[in-house]
C-alpha cells in the first residue's frame, strides 16, 4: 500500500547528502536487522538545462527510513528548518539513544535540550527512549512530574537518571 502522506523536506542544495546520511544512520543503527522497514534511497530526480538548479544536480530525493517515505527537495536558500518541525526517534535502550545522538550531531550538528538536537543540515530530531514515555505517563503525578523535571534539565536523555527520578519520587 502506498503511503498517503509523505514529509517533504526543503534544502538549499544538500538533499542528496542529507538522505545519504539519514539512510546510513538508520541502516547501521543497533538492532537495524529488526527494523520495521528498509532505510534506503528510492530515487533521485535531477535538474536539466531548464533549471532552476544546476544541470545534473539533485532536484528531489525520495528515501525511506525504517519504511517511512520522505522526499528531500533542493529548492534554494529561501526557507530554513526550524524546531517547529522535528522527527522523534523512539529508542529501545541507552545504547541506541547514544548512537543516534552521536551520529546526528556529528560534523556540525548541534545539541539542544530535553533530547532535542539539530543535524548538520539544520533538521531537528528528538531522541527519546521508550522508557521516558512510560515513566512520564505514570498515573502517580509525583512520579511522572519527577521524570519530566529531570528531563527538562538534560541535553541528551539518560535512561538511568530518569529511572532514578521515578524511583525516588
Amino acid at each position: 500500500m502506498q503511503q498517503k502522506i509523505t514529509p517533504m523536506l526543503w534544502y538549499d542544495d544538500q538533499a542528496e547528502r542529507a538522505a545519504e546520511l539519514y539512510v546510513s544512520v538508520f541502516s547501521e543503527r543497533p538492532g537495524a536487522a529488526n527494523a520495521v522497514g528498509p532505510s534506503k534511497i528510492l530515487s533521485v530526480s535531477r535538474y536539466g538545462e531548464a533549471g532552476p538548479g544546476e544541470p545534473g544536480s539533485a532536484m528531489t530525493v525520495e528515501f525511506t527510513l525504517e519504511g517511512q517515505v520522505f522526499t528531500g527537495l533542493n529548492a534554494g536558500p529561501e526557507f530554513r528548518f526550524t524546531e517547529a518541525i522535528s522527527f522523534v526517534v523512539t529508542c529501545e535502550d541507552q545504547e541506541e539513544v547514544d548512537y543516534f545522538w552521536e551520529r546526528l550531531t556529528a560534523d556540525g550538528g548541534e545539541e539542544s535540550q530535553c533530547g532535542w538536537l539539530k543535524d548538520r543540515f539544520g533538521l531537528s530530531w528528538q531522541i527519546v527512549p521508550r522508557q521516558f514515555n512510560e515513566l512520564a505517563s505514570d498515573p502517580d503525578p509525583a512520579k511522572s512530574q519527577a521524570v519530566v523535571k529531570t528531563m527538562l534539565g538534560m541535553t541528551k536523555l539518560d535512561i538511568a537518571e530518569l529511572q532514578r527520578a521515578y524511583d525516588n519520587a
